[in-house]
């Protein structure tokens, strides 16, 4: 290779001169940066970033937290001999142990402690332990060696139950019968003020709030001596107002239904008319013709 040969190789244009001092001048500039600039503070900001977003969620996080906190139902005192079937699904307790407590308690019987409720219904300890607390039984319970005692001192015999006349009955009086309290004994007394007094026990069924074992336990304790003495209803002149105010017709379409019968097909003269009514409630007729005037 002679010398012109070799000088051939280092003979530029001026564009690729310029190309060539354009690459030395950004392989400068790049080396520049590097030396000078602090990458690592740039690091930092971008770690304090995600510390700062990471924070934020877990904000959030302790917020959804403290909400589903004070989503938690309370729980308020209860006697545990009244579960009821949706009382039970809330407390945490299987069908199957709703189930023995109420079959249990179908027999008329009663559980009196946290480890009889256990028993009966055969639920976990660490269920029993966050329940129990709750349960709220009668005094006679609480107390119950003293109502012992007391029971060896004055009734070594069975206590023989005195019954008395329903419409006849006082507050106090009802309040004697097992589950049977200040709100429903005051039901009780309204219902027969607004009938004008009970005409049969079977109108027990009829007060909102009685279970059927408390009607059961009031028909031990109550029935009808002497038939209470009734302003009756004129069912053939009584207006729909006038019968919307006897309990058994309070709804308008039924105490219209009445007096669109009587207009159709005259006078209603025996329990056989009434139940040909629209909407009458057949299976209560003998108790409301006890009420009725034709």
């Amino acid at each position: 290779m002679n010398l012109t040969t070799f000088k051939s190789y280092f003979k530029y244009t001026s564009s690729q001169r310029s190309g060539v001092f354009l690459l030395l001048l950004l392989i400068i500039v790049f080396q520049l940066v590097y030396f000078f600039v602090d990458f690592t503070s740039l690091k930092k900001n971008e770690n304090n970033k995600e510390k700062l977003q990471w924070l934020s969620l877990q904000s959030q996080i302790d917020d959804a937290k403290q909400e589903k906190k004070e989503d938690i139902p309370k729980i308020y005192p209860f006697n545990p001999n009244f579960i009821t079937d949706f009382k039970g699904y809330k407390l945490g307790m299987s069908t199957q142990e709703i189930d023995r407590l109420l079959e249990f308690r179908k027999s008329n019987k009663y559980v009196n402690s946290a480890k009889e409720f256990q028993a009966v219904t055969k639920v976990s300890d660490s269920l029993l332990n966050s329940i129990s607390p709750f349960f709220k039984f009668p005094d006679w319970v609480i107390n119950k060696k003293e109502f012992k005692s007391f029971s060896k001192q004055k009734f070594d015999k069975k206590e023989k139950i005195v019954v008395l006349d329903i419409n006849q009955a006082t507050k106090e009086d009802l309040k004697k019968v097992y589950g049977i309290g200040d709100g429903l004994s005051d039901r009780i007394l309204k219902e027969k003020e607004k009938l004008g007094g009970f005409v049969t026990m079977d109108q027990m069924k009829d007060v909102w709030g009685l279970s059927p074992e408390v009607v059961l336990k009031l028909n031990e304790y109550f029935k009808i001596k002497i038939m209470p003495n009734i302003k009756k209803i004129n069912i053939n002149s009584a207006s729909i107002k006038e019968l919307m105010q006897f309990s058994y017709f309070s709804k308008y379409q039924l105490a219209k239904s009445i007096v669109t019968y009587r207009s159709m097909n005259g006078e209603i003269k025996n329990t056989e008319d009434l139940t040909k009514i629209k909407d009458f409630p057949v299976e209560k007729v003998n108790t409301i013709v006890l009420y009725l005037e034709f």
